[in-house]
């Protein structure tokens, strides 16, 4: 057995204190879980838990026999409610829980360590002492990193690990095994950026990360923490940045974990109007305690910061925001003012927000609020969230519906693509065609498409095509790159073997091709939320179903005309708008026989006429479902 434990040992000053008390310390990993340290010459183990409505707490492990009232902690003076306690002759790799005893009670809760670094993997919850020994090769990354802006694309590819690819038993492969598979298909696909599905602590694998119990250690069911730094340090060795999936709106209720942690409501709200989520039976954090505060801020800026991860896409912010999301009349609780906004969670998100900006230069986050919630990209020193992004679901809606109908029906329903534009300005929007829209029955992408097999490839391009080209960062969830028909199971991996399939093949092969002009023509990325970087040039052909717009760089000569059919008819020598005096060479079409298509195509440069009207025009043939790309050259 360990020797017994020494008090007066602290990582806290005074100033620390403070900060946790006013909700403003946001480096609380440093101070709070357990550490390996030497004092007075010995190595050792100090813990520190957060439990103000404690009795008692003691540490139990197999090094004391998981001897719940052996290894007593103290409690601070100050009034923190933070208990404390050094165990000499513990070492990293220690198992261990905190026993509780809350005031006032006979009871003796066994809880993990809401700051641990690791978790065992479930069905077990028991907390593990880590230290990690990993050394960062990404020094260059990082650096280069901190000149992240508005005009860098940003194509990413949303990833749920363990269902992605699997071992010839059905395994999920570890973050280590990973590497030789994911990076390279990510690097040769041309995606600029991975987001990972929440891969935080989570008992219940079929929650796909979304119910987390371990805000600060990532899943054991795919390896160790120094695993998946490596993982991460691999995808920045071929410049791929890493977005982590973060909840802040909610926990499940196990036992071991946050709910009610020191016999208290400690993390959740003690009111059910605002303490209990009835859309996933979990529980909603007390926004307005300071110190819950300085827990969640934390735990963003550690992934950020221990683990190099470029940026966070936080989880169902419309749940935070409204006090009535999901809820009847009298089952929520107004504000002190009588609304229906979460004026705490409100204060939050932009301290959230403010304090990665600061802290963590060159980092993004990404918000999915899938409501009319004003300025979510706004600054907040004007009143607004503060993220960098927000996910564009109404364009994901339209989108989708519109390439579900039949195509005689489409020009009467143009409006669902072209909407979108009228109101893109409004945010910093990123266009995701999400894990959401491909489960629960609503199917995968390729079989939202209309049509038999050759239509529904043909309108799965053409979308693609135009999304590719329509402001706005991009995010396509895994499986819809290779036209997978089922729709995704968490429990098996993706269906690699449509690949067999050469219509699957050039598809996947013409995602790779849109990436790489995505990134490599400034006109379809550098002035993505700037108006001056997008043009209708003709909006009149609704019958046609046919759309053209210009994307344009800041350098107002370099453009790319887009021209897109979504319709069955084929048009020969059709007139299109253009800038006078100016050549137009056909780059890409979603018609190629290279992706599977039929092959039509503009094979030489079309000089710009003028014709009756004095408008500068083409004639171009234009293939039936498809998108074409034009980039201008001087007669």
């Amino acid at each position: 057995m360990a020797n017994e434990v020494k008090h007066g040992v602290s990582l806290f000053s005074d100033y620390d204190i403070h900060l946790f008390k006013e909700g403003k310390h946001f480096k609380l990993w440093k101070k709070l879980g357990a550490h390996t340290i030497v004092h007075e010459k010995e190595d050792g183990v100090l813990f520190a838990v957060w439990a103000p409505n404690a009795a008692t707490v003691a540490v139990m492990g197999e090094f004391n026999g998981w001897n719940r009232s052996s290894h007593q902690l103290a409690v601070r003076w100050d009034e923190s409610g933070i208990w404390e306690g050094f165990i000499p002759g513990l070492t990293s790799g220690e198992l261990y829980k905190y026993v509780i005893q809350p005031r006032n009670t006979d009871t003796f809760l066994e809880k993990a360590d809401p700051f641990a670094r690791f978790q065992e993997a479930p069905p077990k919850t028991t907390s593990m002492v880590y230290d990690s020994a990993y050394e960062w090769k990404d020094t260059e990354w990082v650096k280069q990193r901190n000149n992240h802006s508005l005009a860098t694309p940003m194509s990413i590819y949303e990833l749920h690990i363990g269902s992605w690819q699997r071992d010839g038993d059905g395994n999920s492969y570890s973050y280590s095994a990973l590497i030789p598979r994911l990076v390279p298909y990510l690097k040769e696909m041309g995606y600029t950026h991975v987001e990972l599905m929440p891969i935080m602590d989570h008992p219940f694998f079929g929650s796909w990360g979304y119910q987390v119990t371990g805000y600060f250690s990532p899943s054991a069911m795919y390896g160790n923490p120094d695993e998946l730094r490596a993982l991460i340090d691999a995808l920045h060795a071929e410049n791929i940045g890493v977005i982590l999936d973060w909840v802040p709106s909610h926990f499940p209720g196990d036992a071991h974990a946050l709910k009610e942690y020191d016999g208290s409501h400690l993390y959740e709200h003690e009111d059910i109007r605002r303490g209990y989520h009835p859309d996933w039976s979990s529980y909603i954090f007390n926004y307005g305690r300071y110190e819950v505060r300085s827990f969640l801020i934390s735990s963003a800026l550690y992934w950020l910061e221990e683990y190099h991860a470029d940026g966070l896409r936080v989880d169902a912010v419309a749940s935070m925001l409204y006090l009535d999301y999901s809820r009847n009349e009298g089952e929520w609780l107004p504000n002190d003012y009588g609304g229906n906004e979460n004026l705490e969670a409100i204060a939050l998100l932009k301290m959230m927000n403010d304090a990665v900006h600061e802290q963590a230069p060159g980092c993004v986050t990404i918000a999915e609020e899938s409501t009319a919630w004003p300025q979510v990209t706004g600054a907040t020193n004007e009143g607004g969230l503060g993220f960098d992004y927000k996910w564009m679901m109404g364009w994901m809606h339209d989108t989708l519906r519109y390439f579900g109908r039949e195509p005689i029906y489409r020009k009467f329903h143009q409006n669902e693509l072209t909407f979108s534009i009228w109101y893109y300005y409004t945010e910093r929007f990123q266009l995701a065609l999400s894990h959401d829209e491909v489960v629960y029955g609503k199917g995968s992408l390729f079989n939202k498409m209309s049509g038999d097999d050759w239509h529904k490839f043909a309108n799965l391009r053409l979308m693609l095509g135009y999304m590719y080209t329509h402001p706005g960062s991009k995010l396509n969830f895994m499986g819809g790159e290779m036209a997978q028909r089922e729709e995704w199971n968490h429990d098996a991996q993706l269906n690699w073997d449509v690949l067999k399939d050469e219509r699957n093949l050039k598809l996947q092969n013409m995602v790779t091709k849109l990436n790489n002009l995505y990134t490599g023509q400034k006109s379809l990325h550098e002035m993505d939320f700037e108006e001056a970087g997008f043009e209708w040039t003709q909006l009149d052909r609704q019958d046609d179903c046919i759309l053209c717009y210009e994307r344009i760089a800041k350098d107002k000569d370099d453009f790319l005309l887009v021209v897109m059919n979504a319709d069955q008819q084929t048009h020969y020598d059709y007139p299109v708008h253009v800038r006078p005096n100016l050549s137009y060479r056909e780059i890409f079409s979603t018609d190629s026989e290279e992706w599977g298509g039929s092959g039509i195509h503009n094979a030489e440069p079309i000089a710009a006429v003028t014709a009756d009207d004095d408008i500068s025009e083409i004639r171009i043939m234009i293939p039936p479902l498809s998108l074409l790309i034009f980039k201008p050259e001087k007669k």
